[in-house]
């Protein structure tokens, strides 16, 4: 369109040019000229029309404005391509310290002789005799004796007789129980007590027919007496 306007624009200077150029001032000859730019431009108005007319009813669609670029990714070996270190989570202060007394160790043994400890038990002993002789009765003695150092305050004294029709009757230094034949002697409180190193006695009278009344058998604390017969 631009170049149709300026052979417009240029056969118009032509015809300026030979109309002013002929002296003779030809009337037909500028009637042609005048005719034929009017031609012309009767041509050329209605080519710009239907050229611009597109123009005007469909606008020219504009490209998007570019978008930012992406950032580049750094190149192998740059110090940004590094991966940063995952920081450590710093540990809570606990607000409520323990107050847990620490346990105390045991003070050390001393390496000093060990306290005595209480002297060791010995069995009593224990001596029967008859101490004297009557008609129905005799009277009987058993010293109980302690040879170790500690006292000892229960015994058991046990006096077989030879037959269940003997009675023992007149006890000291004991509290006496009967179960047949079999007679049994306990201390009678404290005054039955043995001492260490020392002795208690107990007698008794046996009642009955002196002929065989002797006892058939005499223990303290299971272990026989001594003195007798065979």
């Amino acid at each position: 369109m631009i170049i149709l306007l300026d052979r417009v624009v240029a056969l118009g200077e032509s015809a300026r040019r030979a109309l002013t150029g002929r002296g003779d001032g030809s009337t037909v000859f500028r009637v042609a000229v005048l005719a034929s730019l009017a031609m012309l431009v009767a041509t050329a108005i209605p080519v710009v029309v239907v050229l611009r007319t597109p123009e005007r009813l469909a606008p020219v669609a504009l490209d998007p404005p570019p978008g930012p670029a992406a950032p580049a990714a750094p190149e192998p070996g740059t110090p940004g391509a590094q991966a940063q270190p995952a920081r450590s989570a710093r540990p809570t202060p606990n607000p409520h310290p323990s107050t847990t007394a620490p346990t105390s160790a045991p003070p050390p043994t001393s390496g000093g002789p060990a306290t005595s400890s209480a002297p060791a038990t010995v069995p009593l002993r224990a001596d029967f005799a008859i101490a004297d002789s009557a008609l129905l009765s005799y009277g009987a003695a058993v010293t109980i004796g302690n040879p170790g150092a500690a006292p000892v305050p229960n015994w058991k004294l046990v006096v077989t007789l030879p037959r269940e029709s003997l009675d023992v009757t007149s006890v000291t230094g004991a509290r006496a129980s009967r179960d047949g034949a079999t007679w049994t002697f306990v201390p009678d409180g404290t005054a039955g007590r043995v001492p260490g190193q020392g002795s208690v006695r107990v007698t008794f009278r046996v009642a009955g027919a002196p002929i065989s009344a002797a006892p058939t058998g005499c223990t303290i604390d299971g272990a026989p007496c001594a003195g007798l017969a065979d």
